[in-house]
């Protein structure tokens, strides 16, 4: 696999093996995952970092190359990193103030043996009953023409090099947002066509949540409904949309929710009926507005659904109890049709605000300002 940021890996391994660095790529698994793993570096903000399973890497490499044992022979004798320093120094790294231990523990080498079946090593061991953790250094050990080098200088190199070029690719994102935020009053068509260039099928899950979350929340912003216990206690309410957390997080939870109609809405780019049926069952068949990264027309959607679940089920009962959970189904059409329409209301420049503020938040860019 070769993408943008390929050559500057190229490049460092270069620096660091002169000629034979082409054949020490091709004899290291554990370069060719992280070539995989950075294919996102050049791609703007848009594009999903994969930070989790990188910093896993980083953090051990990093531990293995302060103890000197790039230079010593004795890490089978090693006690092993504490999880606790681990996890912490990963949150220490730029986006990294969120991650979990999942990547730690499992993910980093589930995936590696996705991409690697052939490999009989793992790249991270570990004692479940110390909570101890080695890199697995067969991995960075690499035998080229009889001699034997030790790329764990190189894996953090190239890591380095992927950080900063994220970090610059989201720099110059959230400047831009700020640009256009200042000039708002003065250029609405350039704040427009910003706004719309992030809906794209091939934009990332998470500014596409965001940018959603924006257009819907002010879509609805001055709709009213009106509620009341009795005929003559009957109140004016906002239709007001809120955010449950953070994008794309593993906690089961809702995207959106809409007060007082308490409506659930489930932004996702998949047309996987199970992930579908999985987020119905989650609110206990609760009517659910799935907003799907895609082009494709409502009607396609909804028939596209509507097969997987004959497919899948089988039962024309059970195809239409869930068929009848999804409340609507909101496209990338329908979504700008609505960002035009709260244009209209007047508040371009409270969804451009949102958007910035939510991304902020979402790829820790105030840990970025703090460094």
């Amino acid at each position: 696999m070769e993408h943008e940021f390929t050559p500057q890996i190229f490049q460092i391994l270069q620096d660091s093996f002169g000629d034979d660095g082409t054949a020490i790529y091709e004899r290291s698994p554990l370069l060719q995952y992280l070539n995989v793993k950075t294919r996102s570096a050049s791609r703007g903000s848009k594009s999903r970092g994969s930070f989790a399973n990188i910093y896993a890497v980083y953090v051990l490499v990093e531990d293995y190359l302060k103890n000197n044992f790039d230079k010593k022979k004795n890490y089978d004798e090693y006690e092993g990193a504490r999880f606790t320093d681990l996890l912490a120094r990963q949150r220490q790294l730029p986006f990294g103030s969120k991650l979990q231990n999942h990547a730690l523990n499992s993910r980093m080498n589930e995936e590696f043996k996705k991409y690697f079946p052939q490999v009989e090593f793992v790249p991270i061991m570990r004692d479940v009953q110390t909570n101890r953790y080695w890199i697995n250094e067969n991995l960075l050990k690499i035998t080229d023409k009889r001699k034997t080098v030790n790329i764990a200088s190189t894996v953090m190199a190239i890591i380095d090099q992927y950080i900063s070029t994220k970090q610059s690719a989201f720099r110059t994102f959230i400047e831009t947002c700020e640009r256009l935020q200042a000039i708002a009053d003065e250029n609405d068509s350039a704040v427009s066509e910003f706004i719309a260039g992030l809906l794209s099928p091939n934009s990332d899950a998470r500014i596409f949540e965001i940018v959603s979350y924006a257009i819907l929340r002010y879509y609805y912003y001055d709709q009213v409904v009106y509620f009341g216990f009795d005929l003559d206690n009957i109140q004016e309410e906002n239709l007001l949309l809120y955010k449950t957390g953070r994008t794309n997080a593993n906690d089961g939870g809702i995207d959106f929710v809409m007060r007082p109609l308490g409506r659930f809405f489930q932004v996702t780019e998949t047309l996987d009926v199970k992930k579908y049926f999985l987020d119905i069952d989650k609110i206990e068949h609760f009517p659910i507005s799935f907003v799907i990264k895609s082009d494709e027309t409502v009607e396609l959607l909804l028939s596209r659904l509507q097969d997987g679940a004959k497919k899948q089920y089988g039962i024309k009962s059970i195809v239409e109890k869930y068929m009848n959970c999804i409340e609507e189904v909101i496209n990338i059409p329908l979504l700008l049709e609505r960002f035009e329409t709260a244009k209209t209301q007047g508040h371009l420049r409270n969804m451009l605000d949102e958007i910035v503020s939510q991304s902020k938040v979402e790829f820790n860019f105030n840990d970025l300002e703090s460094e």
